[in-house]
């Protein structure tokens, strides 16, 4: 049975701003728009949406509903909803992936905190090889673990103080924060001469490149991008009261997180265009993860105000890492504290200890131990691989045979509805539905197959 005396948030809007800082992080910022210049431009964002409304925006209400009805942690949610089943190894799958995708994660988190202490301390400079900094700055053995646990402990820190004075306090701070400064950088970037060749790259698609691994590529960045699958949806959605409005919280967590991924594109792909139309050269956006870290820092030297613009941009990366972050390391926080029966404060720890143990391995996986291969993969390669193109996609379609076939479709639209009580048209209630127990379930398993087999 789910704990009696569990917190919750305080708000509605805490409960938008919370679950948006969930979504909104580095998957939209750092990954994003490099997975962006990596397939295609327009015809990878035309895919990403698509995918978004078909298959992700369905699994997210699921998630959520499923969340708010067990009241929670992942693994218990299931075991309430169906107990004496299988079913609760879903959930502790979703733990494993929230665990998995913090241990890499908390590493570039680390990188944001180096690069906003040096924005701050000495600007970026132009004629420099960034390429060359980067490189030797990840391939430490040392320096990169400092900021690593500099930065998983900021978000340890955070959920220590609660679900209402932590989760929910911060993530409305920062999540509003973080807004204004994205934007900012974005009408610095779009003033540049030249820029306007990034806004065509980004939403003029070329439909020949429209391919297979164009639309796995933007399944798995949805997957990512939204936390589906990872169980931190479910997590926050177990501290929603029942009076709260699933289809609509979904939907407005979608939306701000595809508009935060846009935006983020806008301030760092037309940088990219207007620094390569100036040099004379041809627009690298397809340098792949280190896009932010070594493409941005040049085009920041050479731009006037570059300084200030590097700062504002490399705090707006700090804010999206940690909103994230805090969500991730809740889903094993939760779980520690309901099924180990102990405190928040050594929950917290045992997350820390955890994911900054295998995080120390992923960041090595850059210096020390960069000829040690996972299926032909260094440690943090294969990590970022198999949460955003197995676990998630996995854990997502698992959750869809759960609440589509197992709910039933009486149980779901009650749940959705808040038993009867919210006027949603009867069409497009049975349309999540049907979307959720047949078509997400067979785009997400050929996606899978794809990504195992091809």
């Amino acid at each position: 049975m789910a704990q009696k005396s569990r917190e919750t948030f305080g708000s509605r809007a805490g409960v938008l701003l919370a679950m948006a800082g969930s979504a909104i992080g580095l998957g939209n910022i750092w990954r994003f728009p490099y997975m962006l210049g990596q397939n295609g431009g327009a015809a990878f964002l035309l895919m990403y949406v698509i995918m978004l409304l078909v298959f992700c925006l369905p699994v997210l209400i699921s998630e959520y509903l499923v969340g708010r009805r067990g009241a929670s942690n992942p693994y218990r949610c299931f075991s309430v909803l169906a107990p004496g089943t299988g079913w609760r190894w879903i959930g502790l799958l979703a733990v494993l992936s929230s665990a998995c995708i913090l241990s890499f994660y908390c590493v570039v988190g680390g990188w944001s905190v180096k690069y906003l202490v040096e924005s701050c301390m000495n600007g970026f400079t132009a004629g420099q090889n960034y390429g060359e900094l980067f490189g030797a700055f990840i391939g430490n053995a040392w320096k990169p673990l400092v900021y690593t646990m500099i930065f998983l402990g900021l978000t340890g820190l955070i959920i220590v103080l609660g679900v209402r004075k932590g989760i929910e306090r911060m993530s409305k701070i920062m999540i509003k924060v973080l807004f204004v400064i994205i934007v900012l950088v974005v009408v610095r970037s779009l003033s540049l001469p030249g820029a306007l060749d990034g806004v065509r790259y980004m939403f003029v698609p070329d439909f020949s490149k429209v391919t297979t691994s164009v639309m796995v590529a933007a399944m798995g960045q949805a997957f990512f991008s939204l936390s589906i699958g990872c169980g931190t949806i479910m997590t926050y959605a177990s501290y929603v009261r029942k009076d709260e409005n699933i289809a609509a919280t979904s939907a407005g967590v979608a939306f701000f997180d595809t508009l935060f991924a846009i935006i983020a594109g806008l301030a760092i792909i037309p940088a990219v265009f207007a620094a390569a139309a100036q040099n004379g050269t041809a627009a690298n956006v397809e340098a792949g993860p280190g896009l932010v870290f070594i493409t941005l820092p040049g085009v920041f030297s050479s731009m006037p105000l570059g300084r200030i613009a590097a700062v504002l941009f490399f705090l707006s990366l700090l804010l999206a890492a940690i909103t994230s972050a805090i969500s991730l390391m809740e889903v094993v926080v939760s779980f520690v504290i309901e099924e180990m029966h102990r405190s928040r404060g050594r929950a917290v720890l045992a997350a820390f200890l955890l994911c900054g143990g295998v995080g120390v391995l992923c960041s090595l996986s850059f210096g020390p131990l960069e000829n040690f291969r996972l299926f032909g993969l260094g440690i943090f390669d294969f990590f970022d691989y198999l949460t955003s193109n197995i676990l998630l996609p996995a854990g997502g379609l698992l959750l869809t045979f759960f609440a589509g076939w197992h709910l039933k479709k009486d149980n779901y639209l009650d749940e959705l509805t808040n038993g009867g009580t919210i006027r949603i048209p009867h069409w497009l209630c049975c349309t999540i539905f049907y979307l959720v127990k047949w078509v997400a379930p067979i785009g997400i398993a050929l996606i899978l197959l794809n990504c195992l087999f091809f």
